[in-house]
């Protein structure tokens, strides 16, 4: 069992830190937040929870109005371009043990985020104080960064501030700077969470020796075989859905047709001839600066989608047993 909110709060008081709560309706976005205290003068946080290819998690806790590239960010951890992705809800309720739109640094107080790594923005230096909400998003609470380091450096974390906007050169003569910061242990996933990756994330695991073979017969695993062809195991692995709720590919297909608009509506309205200008590195640009805000409001939506349907879901059940049951003589 989590840290509970109270407990959180009664925790940063036994630090004494100094901190200022608000109270508001549940909130799921940046926007939302920012319609109970934006207008309070402090810096809005935007938290994202990321994974790479080993499933190692990482925290990236960043200014509303930052810019994050998780290729950029992924290459300066030494992960390749596609290291980071979004991480699984499965994930952020087992190790973080969180709700849906609650991942902030405060959820590493919990001992199963133990193996999780934390990225702040530097941004937040230069900030009289900072939104977060307290394990919960009925509530934000207004701290400073130092205070923020304060209650970091209490449950054993040495706070790591980075320019998340900058892009320096990533090469052979010009090793990762944030490769300190990747996790240099596994966290404990349920097999569950592993499995539920995204397709693209189940692609890279299933490239296994065709020669390897399963633990247990074939029809007492529900594993695919994977001495089965390429094809075939890619015909077990897809799975229909998961695909028409792939994110990255949603979002890919967004820019794909926003791009070319883009740069026609522009050299339309501004009179520059489109030979005069590089379609390429106007659509590289624009893809750059929003495909990670993109990524998280669609998977904000997402997430909110399958908790209504649970919810719709369930109340169908409830209300279908009680007009099947006979009463009672």
């Amino acid at each position: 069992m989590g840290y509970t909110k109270d407990q959180l709060l009664a925790r940063l008081q036994e630090l004494n830190i100094e901190f200022t709560c608000y109270d508001h309706p549940a909130v799921l976005t940046v926007e939302a937040q920012a319609s109970y205290v934006g207008h309070l003068g402090g810096a809005l946080s935007k938290n994202l929870l990321l994974k790479d290819k080993k499933h190692r998690l990482y925290i990236v806790s960043a200014l509303a109005g930052t810019k994050v590239d998780l290729k950029i960010l992924s290459q300066r951890l030494g992960l390749g371009k596609g290291g980071l992705r979004m991480a699984p809800e499965e994930a952020l309720q087992e190790v973080l043990q969180v709700p849906l739109g609650c991942v902030t640094p405060f959820a590493l107080i919990n001992e199963s985020a133990s193996t999780v790594s934390l990225l702040l923005d530097r941004g937040f230096k230069a900030q009289e104080c900072c939104y977060f909400h307290p394990l919960t998003n009925d509530v934000t609470i207004a701290l400073s960064a130092s205070n923020l380091d304060k209650f970091l450096v209490s449950i054993g974390r040495e706070p790591a501030y980075v320019d998340l906007e900058a892009s320096p050169v990533v090469g052979k003569d010009h090793p990762p700077d944030l490769a300190s910061l990747v996790p240099s242990e596994l966290p404990s996933l349920p097999e569950s969470v592993v499995e539920n990756d995204t397709p693209a994330q189940l692609s890279a695991q299933n490239n296994v020796p065709k020669e390897k073979k399963p633990k247990h017969p074939p029809e007492a695993s529900n594993q695919p075989n994977v001495q089965s062809s390429t094809t075939k195991k890619a015909e077990c692995t897809t799975d229909p859905l998961a695909e028409a709720t792939d994110i990255e590919k949603f979002v890919k297909e967004i820019l794909e047709k926003i791009s070319p608009a883009f740069v026609t509506e522009m050299t339309k309205n501004l009179s520059i001839e489109t030979e005069k200008l590089s379609e390429s590195s106007i659509s590289d640009g624009v893809r750059r600066r929003v495909t990670s805000d993109l990524q998280s409001m669609a998977m904000i939506l997402k997430n909110a989608a399958y908790t209504e349907g649970f919810h719709a879901g369930f109340e169908a059940v409830i209300h279908s047993g009680l007009k099947g049951r006979s009463p009672r003589k």
